[in-house]
Protein backbone atom coordinates (compact mmCIF):
# COMPACT_ATOMS: atom_id res chain seq x y z
CA UNK A 1 0.00 0.00 0.00
CA UNK A 2 1.10 3.46 -0.82
CA UNK A 3 0.66 6.77 0.26
CA UNK A 4 1.50 10.47 -0.55
CA UNK A 5 4.85 11.84 1.56
CA UNK A 6 5.07 15.36 1.83
CA UNK A 7 6.58 15.94 -1.89
CA UNK A 8 3.19 14.68 -3.39
CA UNK A 9 4.35 11.71 -4.79
CA UNK A 10 3.86 8.42 -3.81
CA UNK A 11 5.77 6.41 -1.45
CA UNK A 12 5.55 2.96 1.24
CA UNK A 13 3.33 4.15 3.87
CA UNK A 14 5.13 4.61 7.61
CA UNK A 15 4.45 2.05 10.03
CA UNK A 16 2.33 3.08 12.70
CA UNK A 17 3.15 2.70 16.36
CA UNK A 18 1.75 -0.25 18.38
CA UNK A 19 -0.82 0.80 21.29
CA UNK A 20 1.31 1.58 24.19
CA UNK A 21 4.31 1.99 23.00
CA UNK A 22 6.39 5.75 23.48
CA UNK A 23 6.97 7.90 20.48
CA UNK A 24 10.28 7.79 18.52
CA UNK A 25 13.32 9.71 20.20
CA UNK A 26 11.73 8.82 23.77
CA UNK A 27 13.79 6.79 25.84
CA UNK A 28 12.21 3.90 27.37
CA UNK A 29 12.93 2.58 31.25
CA UNK A 30 14.76 0.06 31.74
CA UNK A 31 12.39 -2.66 33.64
CA UNK A 32 13.38 -2.91 37.95
CA UNK A 33 14.59 -6.11 38.64
CA UNK A 34 12.94 -7.55 41.10
CA UNK A 35 14.95 -8.54 44.55
CA UNK A 36 16.49 -12.10 44.84
CA UNK A 37 13.67 -14.01 45.85
CA UNK A 38 16.21 -16.17 48.59
CA UNK A 39 16.34 -12.85 50.01
CA UNK A 40 13.21 -12.33 51.04
CA UNK A 41 13.49 -15.94 52.76
CA UNK A 42 16.23 -15.47 54.50
CA UNK A 43 14.58 -12.22 56.00
CA UNK A 44 11.59 -13.95 56.85
CA UNK A 45 12.96 -16.97 58.31
CA UNK A 46 15.22 -14.84 60.49
CA UNK A 47 12.40 -12.93 61.70
CA UNK A 48 10.31 -15.97 62.44
CA UNK A 49 13.52 -17.27 64.48
CA UNK A 50 13.48 -13.97 66.74
CA UNK A 51 9.84 -14.73 67.08
CA UNK A 52 10.96 -17.91 68.78
CA UNK A 53 13.29 -16.15 70.69
CA UNK A 54 10.73 -14.33 73.09
CA UNK A 55 7.40 -14.52 74.64
CA UNK A 56 7.27 -10.64 75.12
CA UNK A 57 3.48 -9.78 73.51
CA UNK A 58 5.08 -6.30 72.91
CA UNK A 59 7.74 -7.43 70.79
CA UNK A 60 6.17 -9.95 68.97
CA UNK A 61 3.21 -8.04 68.11
CA UNK A 62 6.45 -5.37 66.99
CA UNK A 63 8.04 -8.30 65.16
CA UNK A 64 4.52 -8.53 63.74
CA UNK A 65 3.73 -4.89 62.60
CA UNK A 66 7.54 -4.73 61.34
CA UNK A 67 6.95 -7.91 58.79
CA UNK A 68 3.40 -6.71 57.92
CA UNK A 69 4.56 -3.10 56.93
CA UNK A 70 6.93 -4.27 54.60
CA UNK A 71 4.52 -6.68 53.13
CA UNK A 72 2.03 -3.62 52.54
CA UNK A 73 4.69 -1.79 50.95
CA UNK A 74 6.71 -4.43 48.63
CA UNK A 75 3.84 -6.93 47.58
CA UNK A 76 3.69 -7.13 44.24
CA UNK A 77 0.55 -7.11 42.36
CA UNK A 78 0.09 -10.89 41.85
CA UNK A 79 -2.18 -13.98 42.48
CA UNK A 80 0.07 -15.66 44.98
CA UNK A 81 0.71 -12.43 46.94
CA UNK A 82 -2.70 -12.34 48.23
CA UNK A 83 -2.23 -15.41 50.54
CA UNK A 84 -0.69 -12.79 53.07
CA UNK A 85 -4.11 -12.61 54.65
CA UNK A 86 -4.71 -16.28 54.98
CA UNK A 87 -2.08 -16.57 56.82
CA UNK A 88 -2.88 -13.56 59.36
CA UNK A 89 -6.37 -15.48 59.34
CA UNK A 90 -4.49 -18.56 60.32
CA UNK A 91 -2.61 -17.07 63.05
CA UNK A 92 -5.55 -15.71 64.92
CA UNK A 93 -6.81 -19.03 64.75
CA UNK A 94 -3.97 -20.13 66.56
CA UNK A 95 -4.77 -18.18 68.86
CA UNK A 96 -8.49 -18.53 69.47
CA UNK A 97 -8.14 -22.73 69.50
CA UNK A 98 -4.81 -21.80 72.10
CA UNK A 99 -6.78 -19.90 74.39
CA UNK A 100 -9.54 -22.13 74.45
CA UNK A 101 -7.63 -25.22 75.01
CA UNK A 102 -6.10 -23.47 78.32
CA UNK A 103 -10.11 -22.79 79.06
CA UNK A 104 -10.93 -26.10 78.61
CA UNK A 105 -8.19 -28.30 79.40
CA UNK A 106 -6.73 -26.20 81.91
CA UNK A 107 -3.03 -24.55 82.49
CA UNK A 108 -0.19 -25.85 84.02
CA UNK A 109 0.51 -22.11 85.52
CA UNK A 110 -1.03 -22.15 89.09
CA UNK A 111 -2.75 -18.67 89.64
CA UNK A 112 -4.58 -16.98 92.76
CA UNK A 113 -6.33 -14.73 90.31
CA UNK A 114 -9.60 -17.04 89.33
CA UNK A 115 -11.80 -15.69 86.22
CA UNK A 116 -14.61 -18.37 86.05
CA UNK A 117 -15.46 -21.61 87.28
CA UNK A 118 -16.14 -24.59 84.78
CA UNK A 119 -17.94 -27.57 85.71
CA UNK A 120 -15.18 -29.96 86.18
CA UNK A 121 -15.51 -33.60 84.24
CA UNK A 122 -13.89 -36.65 86.64
CA UNK A 123 -11.98 -38.34 84.38
CA UNK A 124 -10.12 -42.12 85.44
CA UNK A 125 -6.55 -42.68 87.50
CA UNK A 126 -4.65 -43.73 83.86
CA UNK A 127 -5.54 -39.75 82.91
CA UNK A 128 -3.72 -37.95 85.65
CA UNK A 129 -2.47 -34.69 84.91
CA UNK A 130 -5.34 -33.65 82.35
CA UNK A 131 -8.81 -32.37 83.47
CA UNK A 132 -11.84 -31.08 81.69
CA UNK A 133 -13.28 -27.58 83.17
CA UNK A 134 -12.55 -26.71 86.66
CA UNK A 135 -11.04 -23.16 87.65
CA UNK A 136 -9.86 -20.82 85.15
CA UNK A 137 -6.94 -18.21 86.12
CA UNK A 138 -6.04 -15.08 84.81
CA UNK A 139 -2.25 -16.46 85.17
CA UNK A 140 -2.96 -19.50 83.01
CA UNK A 141 -5.10 -17.40 79.96
CA UNK A 142 -2.02 -14.75 79.78
CA UNK A 143 0.47 -17.68 79.79
CA UNK A 144 -1.58 -19.34 76.66
CA UNK A 145 -2.28 -16.50 75.18
CA UNK A 146 1.84 -15.32 75.70
CA UNK A 147 2.71 -18.91 73.62
CA UNK A 148 0.13 -19.14 71.23
CA UNK A 149 1.32 -15.44 70.44
CA UNK A 150 4.65 -16.33 69.51
CA UNK A 151 3.19 -19.23 67.43
CA UNK A 152 0.88 -16.38 65.70
CA UNK A 153 4.16 -14.25 64.74
CA UNK A 154 5.86 -16.89 63.41
CA UNK A 155 3.58 -18.07 60.64
CA UNK A 156 2.72 -14.43 60.06
CA UNK A 157 6.43 -14.11 58.87
CA UNK A 158 6.13 -17.21 57.15
CA UNK A 159 3.51 -15.84 55.28
CA UNK A 160 5.13 -12.46 54.72
CA UNK A 161 7.79 -14.52 52.88
CA UNK A 162 5.11 -16.41 50.57
CA UNK A 163 3.67 -13.20 49.30
CA UNK A 164 7.23 -11.06 48.74
CA UNK A 165 8.58 -13.70 46.91
CA UNK A 166 8.02 -15.35 43.94
CA UNK A 167 7.89 -19.46 43.85
CA UNK A 168 8.81 -19.83 40.54
CA UNK A 169 11.55 -17.54 40.59
CA UNK A 170 12.86 -18.86 44.10
CA UNK A 171 12.84 -22.69 42.68
CA UNK A 172 15.05 -20.95 39.33
CA UNK A 173 17.37 -19.93 41.72
CA UNK A 174 17.81 -23.72 43.75
CA UNK A 175 21.00 -25.42 43.70
CA UNK A 176 20.76 -28.55 40.97
CA UNK A 177 21.04 -31.05 43.77
CA UNK A 178 17.66 -29.35 45.35
CA UNK A 179 15.75 -29.03 41.98
CA UNK A 180 13.48 -32.26 42.54
CA UNK A 181 13.09 -31.35 46.48
CA UNK A 182 12.58 -27.83 45.48
CA UNK A 183 9.79 -28.44 42.44
CA UNK A 184 7.56 -30.63 45.77
CA UNK A 185 8.47 -26.93 48.11
CA UNK A 186 6.70 -24.63 45.79
CA UNK A 187 4.17 -27.07 44.14
CA UNK A 188 2.73 -27.04 47.61
CA UNK A 189 3.37 -23.15 48.69
CA UNK A 190 1.56 -22.16 45.24
CA UNK A 191 -1.10 -24.43 45.97
CA UNK A 192 -2.20 -21.70 49.06
CA UNK A 193 -2.42 -18.91 46.82
CA UNK A 194 -4.05 -20.84 43.69
CA UNK A 195 -6.41 -22.18 46.02
CA UNK A 196 -7.48 -18.65 47.59
CA UNK A 197 -8.10 -16.96 43.80
CA UNK A 198 -10.04 -19.84 42.83
CA UNK A 199 -12.42 -19.71 45.47
CA UNK A 200 -12.70 -15.85 45.36
CA UNK A 201 -13.52 -16.31 41.70
CA UNK A 202 -15.79 -18.39 42.44
CA UNK A 203 -17.56 -16.46 45.36
CA UNK A 204 -17.41 -13.19 42.79
CA UNK A 205 -19.34 -15.30 40.11
CA UNK A 206 -21.70 -16.96 42.38
CA UNK A 207 -22.68 -12.92 43.84
CA UNK A 208 -23.33 -11.96 40.15
CA UNK A 209 -25.62 -14.68 39.80
CA UNK A 210 -27.71 -13.85 42.95
CA UNK A 211 -26.46 -17.28 44.45
CA UNK A 212 -25.78 -17.53 48.31
CA UNK A 213 -21.44 -17.86 48.79
CA UNK A 214 -21.77 -18.07 52.39
CA UNK A 215 -22.93 -20.60 54.97
CA UNK A 216 -22.62 -24.16 54.69
CA UNK A 217 -24.43 -24.51 51.38
CA UNK A 218 -22.20 -21.73 49.96
CA UNK A 219 -19.09 -23.51 51.02
CA UNK A 220 -20.11 -27.11 49.80
CA UNK A 221 -21.14 -25.32 46.64
CA UNK A 222 -17.63 -23.52 46.05
CA UNK A 223 -15.25 -26.26 47.47
CA UNK A 224 -16.54 -28.97 44.92
CA UNK A 225 -15.41 -26.66 42.03
CA UNK A 226 -12.30 -26.09 44.14
CA UNK A 227 -11.35 -29.06 44.48
CA UNK A 228 -11.72 -30.34 40.85
CA UNK A 229 -9.86 -27.40 39.66
CA UNK A 230 -7.24 -28.39 41.77
CA UNK A 231 -6.92 -31.50 40.07
CA UNK A 232 -7.15 -30.34 36.80
CA UNK A 233 -4.44 -28.80 37.46
CA UNK A 234 -2.43 -31.21 39.57
CA UNK A 235 -3.04 -33.31 35.78
CA UNK A 236 -2.25 -30.13 33.38
CA UNK A 237 1.71 -29.73 35.58
CA UNK A 238 2.25 -33.33 35.55
CA UNK A 239 1.45 -33.80 31.68
CA UNK A 240 3.77 -30.60 31.60
CA UNK A 241 6.57 -31.93 33.74
CA UNK A 242 6.52 -35.10 31.73
CA UNK A 243 6.73 -33.06 28.70
CA UNK A 244 9.72 -30.84 29.64
CA UNK A 245 11.44 -34.04 30.46
CA UNK A 246 11.43 -33.95 33.84
CA UNK A 247 13.29 -36.23 36.19
CA UNK A 248 16.03 -36.72 33.81
CA UNK A 249 19.79 -37.29 35.51
CA UNK A 250 23.25 -37.15 33.65
CA UNK A 251 25.48 -39.85 34.00
CA UNK A 252 27.64 -39.66 37.20
CA UNK A 253 30.66 -41.93 38.01
CA UNK A 254 30.72 -44.05 40.86
CA UNK A 255 33.19 -42.35 42.70
CA UNK A 256 31.52 -38.66 42.45
CA UNK A 257 28.59 -40.22 43.76
CA UNK A 258 29.54 -42.10 46.77
CA UNK A 259 31.02 -39.12 47.49
CA UNK A 260 28.42 -36.57 47.53
CA UNK A 261 26.76 -38.65 49.54
CA UNK A 262 29.19 -39.06 52.54
CA UNK A 263 29.76 -35.47 51.85
CA UNK A 264 26.31 -34.73 51.95
CA UNK A 265 25.77 -36.79 55.24
CA UNK A 266 28.42 -36.22 57.17
CA UNK A 267 27.96 -32.60 56.73
CA UNK A 268 24.19 -32.81 58.03
CA UNK A 269 25.28 -34.68 60.90
CA UNK A 270 27.69 -31.99 61.74
CA UNK A 271 25.23 -29.14 61.98
CA UNK A 272 22.90 -31.52 63.82
CA UNK A 273 26.07 -32.13 66.31
CA UNK A 274 26.82 -28.12 66.40
CA UNK A 275 23.59 -27.12 66.88
CA UNK A 276 23.29 -28.91 69.55
CA UNK A 277 26.31 -27.89 71.00
CA UNK A 278 25.33 -24.50 70.44
CA UNK A 279 22.39 -25.06 72.36
CA UNK A 280 23.71 -26.76 75.32
CA UNK A 281 25.93 -25.02 77.87
CA UNK A 282 28.52 -28.30 77.91
CA UNK A 283 28.95 -27.68 73.76
CA UNK A 284 30.14 -24.19 73.61
CA UNK A 285 33.38 -24.64 73.17
CA UNK A 286 32.95 -27.14 69.60
CA UNK A 287 29.56 -26.11 68.84
CA UNK A 288 30.84 -23.21 66.39
CA UNK A 289 33.20 -25.32 64.44
CA UNK A 290 31.14 -28.15 64.20
CA UNK A 291 28.64 -26.53 62.61
CA UNK A 292 30.73 -24.60 60.09
CA UNK A 293 32.16 -27.93 59.43
CA UNK A 294 28.98 -29.88 58.73
CA UNK A 295 28.03 -26.62 56.56
CA UNK A 296 30.91 -26.90 54.54
CA UNK A 297 30.64 -30.15 54.02
CA UNK A 298 27.10 -29.83 52.86
CA UNK A 299 27.87 -27.24 50.49
CA UNK A 300 30.36 -29.13 48.82
CA UNK A 301 28.22 -32.41 48.70
CA UNK A 302 25.33 -30.11 47.37
CA UNK A 303 28.08 -28.63 44.89
CA UNK A 304 28.89 -31.99 43.61
CA UNK A 305 25.31 -33.25 43.48
CA UNK A 306 24.36 -31.06 41.07
CA UNK A 307 25.88 -32.37 38.48
CA UNK A 308 23.82 -35.06 38.42
CA UNK A 309 21.03 -32.52 36.61
CA UNK A 310 20.40 -32.00 33.81
CA UNK A 311 18.77 -27.97 33.31
CA UNK A 312 19.72 -24.23 32.85
CA UNK A 313 18.87 -21.64 33.64
CA UNK A 314 17.52 -18.54 31.56
CA UNK A 315 18.29 -15.25 33.25
CA UNK A 316 19.35 -16.03 36.60
CA UNK A 317 18.20 -13.40 39.34
CA UNK A 318 21.99 -11.79 40.59
CA UNK A 319 22.76 -11.75 44.38
CA UNK A 320 23.06 -8.17 44.11
CA UNK A 321 23.72 -5.67 47.21
CA UNK A 322 20.15 -5.29 48.20
CA UNK A 323 19.80 -8.65 48.33
CA UNK A 324 22.68 -8.86 51.07
CA UNK A 325 21.05 -5.47 52.97
CA UNK A 326 17.76 -7.27 53.31
CA UNK A 327 19.38 -10.57 54.74
CA UNK A 328 21.88 -8.87 56.74
CA UNK A 329 18.76 -6.68 58.26
CA UNK A 330 16.44 -10.39 59.01
CA UNK A 331 19.94 -12.20 60.10
CA UNK A 332 20.99 -8.92 62.70
CA UNK A 333 17.25 -9.45 64.64
CA UNK A 334 17.37 -12.52 65.14
CA UNK A 335 21.15 -12.47 66.54
CA UNK A 336 20.22 -9.60 68.46
CA UNK A 337 17.17 -10.82 70.09
CA UNK A 338 19.33 -14.26 70.66
CA UNK A 339 22.05 -12.29 72.67
CA UNK A 340 19.62 -10.56 74.49
CA UNK A 341 17.85 -13.59 75.54
CA UNK A 342 21.36 -14.87 76.74
CA UNK A 343 22.27 -11.65 78.60
CA UNK A 344 18.62 -10.69 79.99
CA UNK A 345 16.36 -13.54 79.78
CA UNK A 346 13.57 -12.06 82.52
CA UNK A 347 12.86 -9.22 79.57
CA UNK A 348 12.21 -11.27 76.59
CA UNK A 349 10.74 -14.18 78.58
CA UNK A 350 8.27 -11.93 81.22
CA UNK A 351 6.33 -14.43 83.71
CA UNK A 352 3.21 -14.55 84.69
CA UNK A 353 3.04 -15.58 88.25
CA UNK A 354 2.67 -12.57 90.13
CA UNK A 355 0.57 -11.02 87.41
CA UNK A 356 2.31 -8.00 86.25
CA UNK A 357 2.14 -5.97 82.44
CA UNK A 358 5.26 -6.83 80.37
CA UNK A 359 7.60 -4.15 80.15
CA UNK A 360 9.17 -3.18 76.74
CA UNK A 361 12.95 -3.69 76.47
CA UNK A 362 14.51 -0.92 74.63
CA UNK A 363 17.62 -2.25 72.66
CA UNK A 364 15.83 -5.39 71.62
CA UNK A 365 12.97 -3.27 70.52
CA UNK A 366 15.17 -1.01 68.49
CA UNK A 367 16.99 -4.00 67.04
CA UNK A 368 13.58 -5.41 65.82
CA UNK A 369 13.29 -2.08 64.13
CA UNK A 370 16.16 -3.20 61.56
CA UNK A 371 13.73 -5.58 59.83
CA UNK A 372 11.91 -2.60 58.53
CA UNK A 373 14.99 -2.01 55.73
CA UNK A 374 13.92 -3.83 53.00
CA UNK A 375 10.84 -1.32 53.06
CA UNK A 376 13.47 1.23 51.85
CA UNK A 377 16.18 -0.29 50.22
CA UNK A 378 14.08 -2.37 47.77
CA UNK A 379 12.34 -1.07 44.24
CA UNK A 380 8.62 -0.50 44.87
CA UNK A 381 6.39 -3.22 43.06
CA UNK A 382 5.42 -2.31 39.51
CA UNK A 383 1.54 -1.00 39.45
CA UNK A 384 -1.10 -3.35 38.02
CA UNK A 385 -1.30 -2.46 34.38
CA UNK A 386 -4.84 -1.07 32.68
CA UNK A 387 -5.49 -1.32 29.50
CA UNK A 388 -7.60 1.63 29.43
CA UNK A 389 -4.83 4.16 30.60
CA UNK A 390 -2.32 3.08 28.44
CA UNK A 391 -1.19 6.15 25.62
CA UNK A 392 -1.97 6.07 22.44
CA UNK A 393 -0.51 7.26 19.30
Amino acid sequence: MREADGSGRPGLARPRPERGTPPAGVPVPRPRRALHPGAWWLWALALGTAATRTTNPLLLALLITVSGYVVAVRRPHTPWARSYGAFVKLAAAVLVLRLAFAIVLGSPIPGTHTLFTLPEVPLPGWAQGIRLGGRVTAEGLTFALYDALRLAALLICVGAANALASPSRLLKSLPGALYELGVAVVVALTFAPNLIADVRRLRAARRLRGRPDKGVRGLVQVGLPVLEGALERSVSLAAAMDARGYGRTAEVPAAVRRTTAALTLGGLLGVCAGTYGLLTAAGGSYGLPVLLAGLASALAGLRLGGRRSVRTRYRPDPWDARAWLVSASGAAVAALLILAGSLDPGSLDPGVVPLEPPALPLWPAAAVLLGLLPAFVTPAPEAARDPRKEPTT
